[in-house]
Protein backbone atom coordinates (compact mmCIF):
# COMPACT_ATOMS: atom_id res chain seq x y z
CA UNK A 1 0.00 0.00 0.00
CA UNK A 2 3.07 2.44 0.63
CA UNK A 3 4.27 1.92 -2.67
CA UNK A 4 0.40 2.53 -4.14
CA UNK A 5 0.42 5.81 -2.33
CA UNK A 6 3.45 6.74 -3.26
CA UNK A 7 2.63 6.20 -6.78
CA UNK A 8 -0.83 7.81 -6.55
CA UNK A 9 -0.39 11.05 -4.52
CA UNK A 10 1.26 14.12 -6.06
CA UNK A 11 4.96 14.70 -4.99
CA UNK A 12 3.93 17.62 -2.54
CA UNK A 13 2.12 15.01 -0.02
CA UNK A 14 4.90 13.74 2.23
CA UNK A 15 3.51 9.88 1.84
CA UNK A 16 6.33 8.27 4.24
CA UNK A 17 5.67 11.34 6.43
CA UNK A 18 1.98 10.74 6.92
CA UNK A 19 2.66 6.80 6.57
CA UNK A 20 4.62 6.98 10.15
CA UNK A 21 2.26 9.36 11.83
CA UNK A 22 -1.03 6.81 10.63
CA UNK A 23 -2.64 9.52 8.69
CA UNK A 24 -3.93 7.31 6.13
CA UNK A 25 -6.99 4.98 7.64
CA UNK A 26 -9.29 2.80 5.59
CA UNK A 27 -12.54 1.27 6.08
CA UNK A 28 -13.47 1.26 10.47
CA UNK A 29 -10.98 3.66 10.56
CA UNK A 30 -8.18 1.09 10.41
CA UNK A 31 -4.25 2.40 10.02
CA UNK A 32 -3.26 1.64 6.61
CA UNK A 33 0.85 0.79 6.77
CA UNK A 34 3.18 1.03 4.82
CA UNK A 35 4.04 -2.62 4.67
CA UNK A 36 0.46 -3.22 3.94
CA UNK A 37 -0.34 -5.67 0.93
CA UNK A 38 -1.90 -3.98 -1.93
CA UNK A 39 -5.65 -4.28 -1.71
CA UNK A 40 -7.71 -3.21 -4.88
CA UNK A 41 -11.42 -1.50 -4.88
CA UNK A 42 -10.92 -0.62 -1.42
CA UNK A 43 -11.06 3.53 -0.21
CA UNK A 44 -8.44 5.15 1.56
CA UNK A 45 -8.82 8.53 3.40
CA UNK A 46 -6.38 11.08 5.16
CA UNK A 47 -6.28 14.61 5.64
CA UNK A 48 -3.16 16.54 4.61
CA UNK A 49 -1.88 19.57 5.54
CA UNK A 50 -2.59 23.26 3.94
CA UNK A 51 -0.60 25.41 2.72
CA UNK A 52 -0.62 29.00 3.13
CA UNK A 53 -2.43 29.73 -0.23
CA UNK A 54 -2.04 33.17 -1.48
CA UNK A 55 -5.28 34.75 -2.45
CA UNK A 56 -6.62 35.25 -6.09
CA UNK A 57 -8.40 38.75 -5.51
CA UNK A 58 -9.53 39.26 -9.09
CA UNK A 59 -13.59 38.80 -8.48
CA UNK A 60 -15.59 36.09 -9.26
CA UNK A 61 -18.51 37.06 -11.44
CA UNK A 62 -21.72 35.79 -10.80
CA UNK A 63 -23.54 35.60 -14.18
CA UNK A 64 -26.43 34.18 -13.76
CA UNK A 65 -27.98 32.07 -10.54
CA UNK A 66 -31.05 29.52 -10.21
CA UNK A 67 -32.54 26.98 -8.32
CA UNK A 68 -30.64 24.42 -10.69
CA UNK A 69 -27.59 26.05 -11.95
CA UNK A 70 -25.19 29.01 -10.97
CA UNK A 71 -23.35 30.49 -14.21
CA UNK A 72 -19.73 32.09 -12.88
CA UNK A 73 -17.24 34.25 -15.11
CA UNK A 74 -14.01 32.78 -13.22
CA UNK A 75 -10.55 34.91 -12.83
CA UNK A 76 -7.74 33.67 -14.09
CA UNK A 77 -5.39 31.65 -11.36
CA UNK A 78 -8.50 30.42 -9.32
CA UNK A 79 -9.06 26.92 -9.94
CA UNK A 80 -11.80 25.26 -10.66
CA UNK A 81 -11.90 22.38 -7.60
CA UNK A 82 -9.67 21.99 -4.90
CA UNK A 83 -6.97 19.86 -6.27
CA UNK A 84 -3.44 19.67 -5.84
CA UNK A 85 -1.86 22.91 -4.28
CA UNK A 86 -4.96 24.95 -4.74
CA UNK A 87 -7.96 24.46 -2.58
CA UNK A 88 -9.33 27.32 -0.66
CA UNK A 89 -8.37 29.48 -3.75
CA UNK A 90 -10.80 27.48 -5.53
CA UNK A 91 -14.38 28.20 -7.53
CA UNK A 92 -15.79 25.24 -5.42
CA UNK A 93 -14.93 26.34 -1.94
CA UNK A 94 -15.31 29.81 -2.24
CA UNK A 95 -18.60 29.84 -3.20
CA UNK A 96 -19.73 27.07 -1.53
CA UNK A 97 -19.47 29.54 1.55
CA UNK A 98 -20.29 32.46 0.09
CA UNK A 99 -23.30 31.47 -2.15
CA UNK A 100 -24.44 28.83 0.89
CA UNK A 101 -24.68 25.86 -1.36
CA UNK A 102 -22.94 23.27 0.35
CA UNK A 103 -23.77 20.87 -2.69
CA UNK A 104 -22.26 23.37 -5.69
CA UNK A 105 -20.22 21.36 -8.25
CA UNK A 106 -18.86 22.20 -11.26
CA UNK A 107 -20.33 20.52 -14.52
CA UNK A 108 -17.56 20.68 -17.25
CA UNK A 109 -13.46 21.20 -16.71
CA UNK A 110 -11.75 25.25 -17.34
CA UNK A 111 -8.00 25.05 -16.69
CA UNK A 112 -6.99 27.32 -13.39
CA UNK A 113 -4.81 29.62 -15.65
CA UNK A 114 -8.07 29.52 -18.07
CA UNK A 115 -10.52 32.58 -17.35
CA UNK A 116 -14.22 33.02 -18.34
CA UNK A 117 -17.48 30.99 -18.16
CA UNK A 118 -18.04 28.24 -16.10
CA UNK A 119 -21.23 26.49 -14.76
CA UNK A 120 -22.15 24.39 -12.09
CA UNK A 121 -25.09 22.67 -10.46
CA UNK A 122 -26.42 23.86 -7.32
CA UNK A 123 -27.46 20.45 -5.93
CA UNK A 124 -26.22 16.48 -6.29
CA UNK A 125 -29.55 15.97 -7.94
CA UNK A 126 -29.03 18.03 -11.11
CA UNK A 127 -25.99 17.04 -12.05
CA UNK A 128 -27.12 14.32 -14.33
CA UNK A 129 -29.14 16.28 -16.78
CA UNK A 130 -26.68 18.80 -17.28
CA UNK A 131 -23.97 16.48 -17.34
CA UNK A 132 -25.37 14.71 -20.05
CA UNK A 133 -25.50 18.11 -22.23
CA UNK A 134 -21.24 18.32 -22.37
CA UNK A 135 -21.12 13.97 -22.56
CA UNK A 136 -22.94 14.18 -25.49
CA UNK A 137 -21.86 17.51 -27.03
CA UNK A 138 -25.10 19.77 -26.76
CA UNK A 139 -23.11 22.60 -25.46
CA UNK A 140 -22.07 25.44 -27.36
CA UNK A 141 -18.56 26.38 -25.61
CA UNK A 142 -17.04 29.71 -27.51
CA UNK A 143 -13.78 30.52 -26.63
CA UNK A 144 -11.40 34.08 -27.25
CA UNK A 145 -7.95 34.17 -27.63
CA UNK A 146 -4.62 36.64 -28.14
CA UNK A 147 -1.79 35.27 -30.26
CA UNK A 148 0.66 36.26 -32.83
CA UNK A 149 -0.49 36.97 -36.01
CA UNK A 150 0.91 34.88 -39.33
CA UNK A 151 0.27 36.45 -42.77
CA UNK A 152 0.61 33.13 -44.30
CA UNK A 153 -2.00 30.97 -42.52
CA UNK A 154 -4.80 30.76 -44.13
CA UNK A 155 -8.07 31.84 -41.95
CA UNK A 156 -10.60 30.30 -41.03
CA UNK A 157 -9.10 26.38 -40.79
CA UNK A 158 -10.63 23.54 -38.33
CA UNK A 159 -7.91 21.60 -36.67
CA UNK A 160 -8.22 17.81 -36.34
CA UNK A 161 -6.11 15.24 -34.88
CA UNK A 162 -5.48 13.02 -31.82
CA UNK A 163 -4.34 14.62 -28.10
CA UNK A 164 -3.22 12.48 -25.62
CA UNK A 165 -2.17 13.80 -22.13
CA UNK A 166 0.06 11.03 -20.48
CA UNK A 167 -0.20 11.47 -16.16
CA UNK A 168 2.58 13.55 -14.78
CA UNK A 169 3.37 15.49 -17.85
CA UNK A 170 2.90 18.95 -18.21
CA UNK A 171 2.18 18.98 -21.70
CA UNK A 172 -0.47 17.27 -24.26
CA UNK A 173 0.70 15.68 -27.21
CA UNK A 174 -0.16 15.62 -30.57
CA UNK A 175 -0.12 11.24 -31.78
CA UNK A 176 0.52 11.27 -35.93
CA UNK A 177 -1.63 8.76 -37.16
CA UNK A 178 -3.86 8.49 -34.70
CA UNK A 179 -7.90 8.46 -34.68
CA UNK A 180 -9.40 12.27 -34.54
CA UNK A 181 -10.43 12.84 -31.01
CA UNK A 182 -9.84 16.72 -30.99
CA UNK A 183 -11.39 19.07 -33.37
CA UNK A 184 -11.40 23.27 -33.01
CA UNK A 185 -12.58 25.93 -35.72
CA UNK A 186 -10.16 28.89 -35.89
CA UNK A 187 -10.92 31.86 -36.91
CA UNK A 188 -9.34 35.42 -36.85
CA UNK A 189 -11.93 37.98 -35.29
CA UNK A 190 -10.15 41.44 -35.30
CA UNK A 191 -6.52 42.31 -34.96
CA UNK A 192 -5.60 44.51 -31.12
CA UNK A 193 -1.95 46.21 -30.96
CA UNK A 194 -0.44 44.02 -33.74
CA UNK A 195 -2.02 40.70 -32.64
CA UNK A 196 -4.31 38.63 -33.25
CA UNK A 197 -8.05 38.44 -31.62
CA UNK A 198 -9.06 34.90 -32.60
CA UNK A 199 -12.74 32.98 -32.25
CA UNK A 200 -12.50 29.43 -31.33
CA UNK A 201 -15.40 26.72 -31.38
CA UNK A 202 -14.10 23.51 -29.83
CA UNK A 203 -16.45 20.69 -31.01
CA UNK A 204 -14.22 18.21 -28.56
CA UNK A 205 -13.47 18.50 -25.12
CA UNK A 206 -9.83 17.10 -24.58
CA UNK A 207 -7.30 18.62 -21.92
CA UNK A 208 -5.26 21.67 -23.18
CA UNK A 209 -7.04 21.01 -26.96
CA UNK A 210 -7.06 25.34 -28.03
CA UNK A 211 -3.83 25.67 -26.33
CA UNK A 212 -2.38 23.01 -28.00
CA UNK A 213 -3.96 23.30 -31.42
CA UNK A 214 -2.96 27.37 -31.64
CA UNK A 215 0.39 26.63 -30.59
CA UNK A 216 0.38 23.80 -33.58
CA UNK A 217 -0.46 26.64 -36.28
CA UNK A 218 2.78 28.35 -35.08
CA UNK A 219 0.52 31.05 -33.08
CA UNK A 220 1.06 30.11 -29.51
CA UNK A 221 -1.66 32.15 -27.02
CA UNK A 222 -0.06 34.84 -25.24
CA UNK A 223 1.28 34.38 -21.84
CA UNK A 224 1.00 30.55 -22.44
CA UNK A 225 3.47 28.69 -19.58
CA UNK A 226 2.83 25.53 -21.36
CA UNK A 227 3.05 25.81 -24.75
CA UNK A 228 5.41 26.04 -26.76
CA UNK A 229 8.07 25.60 -24.16
CA UNK A 230 7.22 24.82 -20.15
CA UNK A 231 8.35 28.01 -18.28
CA UNK A 232 9.57 28.41 -15.15
CA UNK A 233 6.95 30.28 -13.58
CA UNK A 234 5.91 30.04 -10.07
CA UNK A 235 2.20 28.35 -9.05
CA UNK A 236 2.03 31.45 -7.11
CA UNK A 237 2.94 34.22 -10.06
CA UNK A 238 -0.25 35.77 -10.87
CA UNK A 239 1.46 38.53 -13.35
CA UNK A 240 0.70 37.58 -16.20
CA UNK A 241 -2.39 35.60 -17.09
CA UNK A 242 -3.01 33.45 -20.44
CA UNK A 243 -4.77 35.33 -22.99
CA UNK A 244 -7.41 32.36 -22.93
CA UNK A 245 -11.13 33.49 -22.18
CA UNK A 246 -14.23 30.90 -22.14
CA UNK A 247 -16.71 33.62 -23.40
CA UNK A 248 -19.66 32.13 -24.49
CA UNK A 249 -22.08 28.82 -23.87
CA UNK A 250 -25.24 28.03 -25.25
CA UNK A 251 -27.51 24.95 -24.63
CA UNK A 252 -30.91 23.83 -24.47
CA UNK A 253 -31.97 23.10 -21.37
CA UNK A 254 -32.49 19.64 -20.21
CA UNK A 255 -35.15 20.34 -17.46
CA UNK A 256 -37.43 22.65 -18.91
CA UNK A 257 -36.34 23.01 -23.02
CA UNK A 258 -35.35 26.71 -22.72
CA UNK A 259 -32.59 28.22 -25.09
CA UNK A 260 -29.77 28.95 -22.70
CA UNK A 261 -27.23 31.51 -23.71
CA UNK A 262 -24.11 32.91 -21.07
CA UNK A 263 -21.87 35.81 -22.06
CA UNK A 264 -18.49 36.73 -20.06
CA UNK A 265 -18.05 39.98 -18.87
CA UNK A 266 -14.44 39.62 -18.83
CA UNK A 267 -12.63 41.21 -22.30
CA UNK A 268 -9.14 40.68 -23.79
CA UNK A 269 -6.59 41.38 -23.02
CA UNK A 270 -6.90 39.91 -19.75
CA UNK A 271 -4.99 41.62 -17.31
CA UNK A 272 -3.83 40.16 -13.57
CA UNK A 273 -6.49 42.37 -11.69
CA UNK A 274 -9.34 39.93 -13.32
Amino acid sequence: MGDWLRDRLPEHVDVAQMLAAQRFVGEGGRVVRAEDPYAPHVFVWFHRDLRDEPEVTAPIHVVHRDDRLVVVDKPPFLSSIPRGRHVMQSVVVRLRAELGLPELSPLHRLDRVTSGLLMLATEARWRGPYQTLFEHRRVRKTYWALAPLREDLALPVVVRNHIRKERGSWQADVVPGAPVNAETRVELESVRDGRGVYRLTPLTGQTHQLRVHLCGLGIPIVDDPLYPDVLDVDVDDFSSPLQLLAGEIAFTDPVDGVARLFSSVRRLPLTAGG
